[in-house]
């Protein structure tokens, strides 16, 4: 049977990260070393696992624009109620997909794309959440972007 997830904004926590960016310069403090903090044209994303069984399939990408379109998975010992993201805690590699303005189908680098999604399906199976940094470059923003992930599950 297949299930196709969509990855869901965090803005609560989108904003929460862009905050604690906003204090340290503020007050004129450093990251604590090895902390990963949110880029301006980054946002949280979020897929939650109702099967925890899962074989993945394919990346479901919609890109309205031209731009790029740089996915980045976080390890299962991040807890962003909790704790500050660190470095240490984005996985390898990232799902990297883009359009350019003279062609409609979207492009990707299919033996990243293929490892990250397995290393989802993976961690899916320890998890029931995980959060996910999209980064929107050359122009693109989260409004021109649709993704989905699809995978097969063991019923």
């Amino acid at each position: 049977m297949s299930l196709e997830l969509t990855f869901n904004p965090d803005v609560q926590l989108t904003e929460m990260m862009r905050l604690r960016v906003q204090s340290l310069q503020q007050r004129g403090q450093k990251r604590q070393d090895g902390e990963r903090l949110l880029k301006s044209n980054e946002h949280v994303y979020s897929l939650d696992f109702s099967e925890q069984a899962l074989h993945f399939t394919c990346w479901n990408i919609c890109i309205s624009s031209p731009g790029r379109l740089n996915i980045i998975a976080t390890s299962q010992l991040w807890t962003p109620d909790l704790t500050h993201l660190m470095t240490r805690q984005l996985l390898e590699p990232t799902g990297l997909f883009w359009r350019s303005a003279d062609d409609e189908n979207i492009q990707c680098y299919e033996a990243d794309a293929q490892e990250f999604g397995e290393r989802i399906a993976e961690l899916a199976k320890v998890r029931k959440v995980m959060y996910f940094l999209f980064a929107f470059e050359d122009g693109l923003s989260p409004e021109s972007v649709e993704c989905s992930i699809e995978f097969q599950t063991s019923k």
